[in-house]
């Protein structure tokens, strides 16, 4: 009897009614809601150093094979549409900390002490393996990705005495002429892939976590996602083919991360049930 009403009162003096509840999620959600539009505002005023800076992986591509670095608007408005997809991008990117701390919040007064110094190290994870995630995809993928599609290109676009153009052998320029292949992307397309790589990658990190969460709250088991992993993997080929570009290429750089990423899981909840066992034969004994 002390022990339940020891552990009553370790629980946070919050059970309100439903309508308190569902009050106290609409301010959190408001909270989100305005951290978002205040981020977006933000980065909607210095889009231009952003684009910068996430540009840098094709201008770098393209200095390698001695092309200026360019892209193109091919509509009157696309400029517009560039510098909001910039500021949605930054606005998720900032405000994501603020939402989990506003989720953390939320769910708080509900756990008792020692669940929330259990789940107090994830929420900490969480941004932080958003941000390794995004790092990966930009300092990583995108430059191996971009100088691969680069290499396709042929020719030039410049005159036939243009240096940067190659010659069949036993031919002349002027009198057979051939069509150059050059890179000459549209702003919105670049801005659309980069985006999406970027996110892709810094959510598929967001897999470790979570499902080592629920491992921790005895909601999956090391034994149960190992069984499901050939259904793991099809869900994984249909994710990656959904997030990536129509290619095979990207589709199987994001499948490989999310796979080795699911098999990390699977390493840390064994350990995590490992450690759960060993706790409960010790404190058996004693």
């Amino acid at each position: 009897m002390a022990t339940k009403s020891a552990k009553s009162d370790d629980i946070e003096d919050s059970s309100a009614p439903l309508i308190e509840h569902l009050a106290e999620l609409r301010t959190r959600l408001i909270w989100s809601v305005l951290a978002f539009v205040v981020a977006m505002v933000l980065c909607y005023f210095v889009w231009n150093p952003i684009f910068d800076f996430l540009t840098q992986p094709i201008c770098h591509a393209l200095e390698k094979r001695g092309q200026t670095c360019g892209l193109i608007l091919l509509k009157l408005q696309e400029g517009f549409f560039v510098a909001m997809r910039i500021a949605f991008f930054g606005g998720f990117v900032l405000a994501f900390p603020v939402v989990g701390y506003q989720l953390w919040r939320f769910v708080a007064p509900g756990l008792y002490r020692s669940e929330k110094n259990a789940l107090l190290p994830f929420l900490l994870a969480s941004p932080a393996m958003f941000l390794l995630g995004a790092a990966f995809a930009y300092y990583v993928i995108l430059p191996w990705a971009f100088d691969f599609f680069l290499g396709f290109q042929q020719g030039s676009l410049g005159l036939p005495n243009d240096p940067t153009v190659t010659v069949p052998a036993g031919q002349d320029a002027a009198e057979h002429p051939w069509a150059g292949v050059v890179f000459q992307g549209s702003v919105e397309e670049y801005l659309r892939l980069t985006t999406k790589f970027i996110l892709a990658f810094g959510l598929s990190f967001q897999l470790p976590v979570a499902l080592t969460l629920m491992g921790k709250a005895g909601l999956v088991s090391a034994e149960g996602l190992a069984s499901v992993r050939r259904y793991a993997v099809v869900v994984i080929l249909v994710l990656s083919a959904m997030i990536t570009p129509p290619d095979v290429i990207s589709q199987v750089v994001l499948f490989s991360v999310i796979y080795g990423l699911y098999e990390i899981s699977i390493f840390l909840v064994r350990r995590i049930e490992k450690k759960r066992d060993q706790e409960e034969q010790e404190s058996d004994v004693e």
